[in-house]
């Protein structure tokens, strides 16, 4: 079974998606895997720029897309054998992931990779395009959504950026307008999800509407 989820940075669909996984299980015992993908996208972003790769420069980002071994264990992304999970959510990632993720053919190795993974596992995957391009047949598929403003509070509180709340606020909305504007796997609403504003839910409402609705799904 693929439940995919989709939704704007600090939406919360990472928490909720994780938390399913970790609680969900199927009749007989079977369990779910976690994919973030926008962690790959993020260590792909880390690759270019501790190689020195011009994000702008889309061949080459592609070939070192291309030439990484990108991979998800356990719930973490792994760059040529190495965990970096810890080394994703710097503010300089942050600037430069919705450039990378724009580029057409990385979007594709990123979904083959997605795919390959979810392959005769259940799984639950999160990003901007699970549930309109690469699980559009997806037993369960949700939209997670929030104000700029809350996603905005919510990174600030989490206490890894070094930037002031306007400015969170500020590259949060400039990375919904990238995402929205991508030529291939744009952010949006796709037919038939279901839509949840998180704006004013605590994570376990969120996670309560989901797991019913799962659960009604079978």
């Amino acid at each position: 079974m693929v439940i995919a989820i989709d939704g704007p940075a600090g939406s919360g669909k990472s928490t909720i998606a994780e938390m399913l996984a970790q609680n969900l299980e199927l009749d007989g015992g079977g369990r779910f895997i976690y994919i973030n993908s926008g962690n790959l996208y993020r260590a792909l972003t880390l690759a270019c720029l501790k190689d020195g790769v011009d994000i702008q420069n889309e061949e080459a980002v592609v070939s070192l897309a291309q030439s990484v071994n990108l991979d998800y264990k356990n719930g973490a992304v792994f760059l040529n054998g190495k965990n970096v999970d810890a080394l994703l959510r710097s503010d300089e990632i942050d600037n430069a992931v919705s450039r990378v993720s724009a580029n057409v053919p990385v979007r594709r190795i990123v979904n083959d990779i997605i795919r390959r993974i979810a392959k005769n596992n259940n799984v639950v995957v999160e990003g901007r395009d699970m549930t309109t391009v690469v699980f559009p047949d997806a037993r369960a598929r949700f939209y997670l959504d929030a104000s700029a403003d809350a996603r905005a509070r919510r990174r600030f509180d989490q206490g890894v950026s070094e930037l002031n709340i306007e400015k969170i606020r500020s590259s949060i909305e400039e990375r919904d307008r990238l995402d929205r504007d991508k030529p291939e796997g744009s952010l949006k609403i796709a037919d038939g999800v279901t839509y949840i504003d998180t704006s004013y839910l605590t994570i376990k409402q969120v996670y309560e509407k989901l797991e019913q609705i799962i659960r009604l799904k079978g």
